[in-house]
């Protein structure tokens, strides 16, 4: 018994015609929908707002990679799940660490490829709850001026207004004045809370 999943929207990434056609065709047949295209160019140049990315890692362990970068370039983060002919470890691992939700053999049922896009799809949504709180960290730490940040970064390295005032040449009072202006433009209730918007706003390049 083949189960139904939530129809979603496959980008086919992949060199290969025959097989950008075969991908698409058990997309539909798995009640998706499926767009192709033969590049990451092209991809890009259609930025599609939703769905899921399956990629031809071609090189193997380098074309993924340099997919998920060309995307993080331009702002526009969609899932990716890699497919190789025969996935190797190393092309796995590095893939993963690039950013890719799995890994697998190029799909040729219904039921592996279904499999994928829920695990796929589940990890997605932390993923972007991820995202999303850390870009509004980061968005409130560009309203900090220069020595306000450097304060925060100081802070976030556990250091106390003294230390700060050593390190930065300033008086401990004059400190405790970058800290609050910063506090108050971060929203922040204490110095933990600021903290962890920093470590949040650092995720993103991470992500």
């Amino acid at each position: 018994m083949v189960v139904m999943n939530d129809r979603v929207t496959l980008h086919i990434l992949d060199g290969d015609s025959a097989r950008r056609a075969q991908l698409a065709r058990l997309a539909f047949a798995a009640g998706h929908h499926a767009e192709i295209y033969a590049s990451p160019d092209e991809l890009l140049s259609h930025a599609p707002s939703g769905g899921l990315v399956l990629a031809h890692d071609s090189p193997p362990g380098e074309g993924v990679g340099r997919l998920i970068a060309s995307m993080m370039r331009v702002g526009q983060w969609l899932p990716v799940i890699a497919i190789s002919d025969a996935p190797g470890t190393d092309a796995v691992v590095q893939a993963i660490k690039a950013g890719a939700l799995d890994y697998l053999p190029v799909p040729d049922a219904i039921a592996p490829l279904n499999d994928a896009i829920n695990r796929a799809t589940r990890e997605a949504e932390t993923h972007r709850a991820h995202r999303a709180r850390a870009a509004e960290a980061r968005q409130r730490i560009a309203r900090l001026s220069l020595r306000e940040r450097e304060v925060l970064d100081r802070l976030a390295d556990g250091c106390s207004n003294k230390a700060i005032a050593r390190d930065l040449e300033i008086s401990p009072r004059t400190v405790e004045i970058h800290r609050m202006k910063m506090m108050g433009k971060l929203g922040a209730r204490h110095a933990a809370e600021a903290v962890r918007l920093r470590i949040e706003a650092s995720g993103l390049d991470a992500a």
